[in-house]
């Protein structure tokens, strides 16, 4: 029998307000353990939540982003459980009355619908005393500076049939919040976590299967490994005639497995009632459209504008749009008056140099959008060629702002670059006398001979190697169209 999965994901998305969501605590991530907290966050008795308005403002704007419906009346709710990094015994979330609702997100022209998206605080993080901090544990330390931290949760209807559609799901997905500035999208930090619902059916099968909750993933690629094991184990079950249990699985990335964790709850087990420290809340109409006013251009927009306007393949665009400062820094060149189809033969250096190191920011270097200008204006106007041009940028790029540490300075430029003096300086400019370029290529033909009597003979490939013999003495700064032309003229000559 061949099975189809149904995959649903639930995205934990930290909110970068400056504090907690119910006090004045720091949200940021870091610190000492225990030093960003109070008797707020930390659940004493007798103390009151206060509601933080920026993250309202921000789950109406990602339900904006989402294509959600903004509900005009929401409420918080409690959430009882207990665990040792939750120390009021309960959650403050929402149930009934989510702040968005009824979104949707396409992606690669797959729509996955949108189920909710809600507020909540986060719970304090468990540090495990095992090597992995999975396995062979003998204590847990709690460290509540996390404890009170706003949470959107997001969480998609299960429409996602594959590992590798949820993967480009949850890239799309952090993309949108990073440009919408409400989310640094870290999953290492935590500030980004995925929970993968999975179950299988027989293929054409409506009903549902038993789904399983995997957790415990701290990157796109685990979510992916993760959520193909999973399949696998329920495959293997039900072909065998076993059963699918409903329960919480942790990834382990070690054995590329899933194991248990718990039994999966269901609402009912978290005993939800209206949470009686906070008021519901009436989300005012106008307050709604002026946040839609202040919206930015989003990555799906964004890609089909580079697409159209210079070119980019659609692949290219996916990866350009996803590193936002480097959209930025495109927009900008062209915004300076550069051509959009210009900018985009400089594409493959800045790629390759986020691909050859890690963490690579382009704000980091030396280059300007200023510089890159220049460069494509130097380009255009005949001063320097295309194999210059893409020479000097990629030394840009690979140059290091300097940065000055306590009277020392690192290897680095700090000054913004003059393009124009570095190719004079450098002597860049290409040769466009042809007079001086005719004297070479004789004097190239002069020294060899043979191959130029093979060309008249018929032998037109040899012409390549004399072209490269005439760059080798300029060193690669002919102007290719004159030089070209002269060397046409020469080799007809008897």
């Amino acid at each position: 029998m061949q099975y189809e999965a149904v995959i649903g994901l639930e995205v934990h998305a930290q909110l970068k307000t400056r504090s907690k969501i119910f006090c004045g605590c720091p949200a940021a991530f870091g610190g000492e353990p225990n030093e960003q907290v109070c008797p707020v966050c930390l659940g004493m008795p007798g103390v009151l939540p206060v509601l933080n308005k920026r993250a309202v403002e921000y789950g109406i704007r990602c339900g904006i982003a989402l294509n959600c419906t903004i509900s005009e009346r929401t409420k918080f709710d409690r959430k009882n459980y207990f665990y040792p990094n939750l120390p009021k015994g309960y959650q403050i979330s929402q149930y009934d009355q989510p702040i968005c609702k009824e979104g949707h997100l396409t992606v690669d022209g797959q729509t996955v619908r949108i189920l909710r998206a809600h507020l909540e605080e986060d719970a304090g993080k468990l540090v495990h005393s095992g090597a992995d901090g999975l396995h062979g544990s003998d204590y847990s330390l709690v460290d509540f500076n996390r404890s009170g931290v706003p949470l959107l949760e997001i969480v998609s209807e299960p429409d996602i049939r594959t590992a590798e559609q949820a993967r480009k799901y949850l890239t799309e997905l952090r993309t949108i919040l990073r440009y919408l500035d409400v989310c640094d999208g870290d999953l290492e930090k935590g500030n980004f976590r995925c929970d993968a619902n999975v179950s299988i059916r027989p293929v054409g099968e409506e009903k549902l299967g038993t789904k399983a909750e995997i957790k415990n993933m701290n990157s796109f690629s685990a979510v992916e490994r993760a959520i193909k094991s999973e399949i696998e184990r329920q495959t293997k079950l039900l072909s065998k005639g076993e059963r699918v249990y409903q329960e919480s699985r942790l990834w382990d990335e070690n054995t590329g497995m899933t194991y248990p964790m718990r039994s999966k709850e269901e609402a009912h087990d978290y005993r939800y009632f209206p949470e009686p420290d906070l008021v519901p809340i009436t989300i005012d109409r106008a307050w709604v459209e002026e946040i839609a006013r202040t919206m930015p251009e989003l990555p799906a927009a964004r890609r089909t504008r580079l697409m159209e306007q210079a070119g980019i393949a659609p692949e290219i665009a996916v990866v350009v749009v996803e590193k936002e400062e480097l959209a930025n820094f495109f927009d900008e060149v062209m915004t300076l008056g550069a051509p959009a189809q210009a900018a985009k033969a400089f594409l493959e250096p800045v790629l390759a140099c986020y691909n050859k190191k890690a963490g690579y920011n382009i704000v980091d270097s030396v280059v300007t959008p200023q510089n890159l200008k220049d460069i494509i204006t130097s380009l255009e106007s005949g001063i320097i060629n295309a194999g210059t041009a893409k020479i000097l940028f990629t030394e840009l790029l690979d140059t290091p702002k300097m940065v000055s540490s306590g009277g020392d300075e690192s290897a680095g430029v700090t000054e913004p670059l003059d393009v124009l003096h570095l190719i004079n300086s450098r002597g860049l400019a290409q040769m466009s006398n042809e007079n001086e370029l005719r004297a070479l290529i004789i004097g190239v033909l002069n020294d060899n001979p043979k191959q130029v009597e093979d060309f008249r003979s018929g032998k037109t490939k040899v012409r390549e190697f004399l072209l490269g013999q005439v760059m080798k003495k300029t060193r690669g700064k002919a102007n290719p169209r004159i030089l070209n032309k002269v060397l046409d003229d020469e080799l007809s000559k008897n």
